[in-house]
């Protein structure tokens, strides 16, 4: 097994030690329709209690999302994204301690969650959707996550395909630290997500996860968003994959 490098992530009043041991993200969609918990917590008491509970549980990092991005979604008008997410952020970061992450695509929602209590932007389109994120990014100081997608929500799962799946995200995911750092935010700051899910088959997910340690040249710490997506249902369900590539 190839050693995780550790990584110390430091700004404002927070602290992060990655790769020494795994942190995790407890994620909260306000949303009514996200996959997993859609509408569940599209109230914003309920999401606060919520975070506040996954806090409780253990998790690092609360993630905040106000637009779903399951397959074939479609977009959030950024005012009502704002009065999604916005008032949850206000009221969660006034009682937990650990960093709150804006999982959103668009810099003037970005802006207010910050501004409201954020201390991440999580963007999954890693900004190609609205590159003026960057500058929010840099200018508050905030580290990003950068995710690969193929094509964008509405798309991304319609036949997918690669020539070579760990090398084009690799390629990718390179080209968006570089761009980050261009508009000023520091590599020190910078967290990429190989996007399990967002624009993928069941084996390419699989091929993803075995080989992870692909991305270790990158030089920046590695997020994985496997839970509850529904790769693992097939899994679980048919009891084998046919198509995993080799690699």
């Amino acid at each position: 097994m190839v050693s995780r490098k550790p990584y110390h992530l430091a700004w404002a009043n927070h602290n992060l030690e990655l790769g020494k041991h795994t942190c995790i993200m407890g994620v909260v969609n306000v949303t009514p329709d996200s996959f997993s918990d859609g509408g569940n917590f599209f109230d914003a008491d309920t999401a606060v209690a919520q975070g506040e509970k996954l806090a409780a549980d253990g998790a690092h990092i609360i993630d905040i999302g106000g637009e779903s991005t399951r397959p074939f979604s479609d977009p959030v008008p950024v005012e009502e994204e704002i009065r999604r997410v916005v008032p949850v952020i206000a009221k969660l970061a006034q009682r937990v301690s650990i960093p709150i992450s804006i999982d959103t695509m668009k810099a003037v929602v970005a802006r207010q969650a910050v501004e409201a209590g954020a201390s991440m932007i999580n963007d999954v389109s890693a900004l190609r959707y609205e590159p003026r994120l960057a500058d929010v990014a840099a200018e508050c100081e905030t580290p990003v996550i950068l995710m690969h997608m193929l094509g964008d929500p509405k798309t991304m799962q319609v036949s997918p395909a690669y020539d070579d799946l760990i090398g084009e995200i690799r390629g990718f995911l390179e080209d968006a630290i570089q761009r980050c750092q261009t508009r000023g935010i520091s590599k020190s700051k910078i967290i990429i997500d190989p996007g399990i899910g967002f624009g993928k088959t069941v084996a390419h997910n699989l091929l993803l996860i075995k080989q992870i340690q692909d991305f270790q040249a990158l030089d920046v710490p590695i997020l994985i968003g496997s839970s509850r997506k529904s790769f693992i249902r097939k899994i679980l369900k048919d009891g084998h994959v046919d198509d995993i590539p080799a690699g």
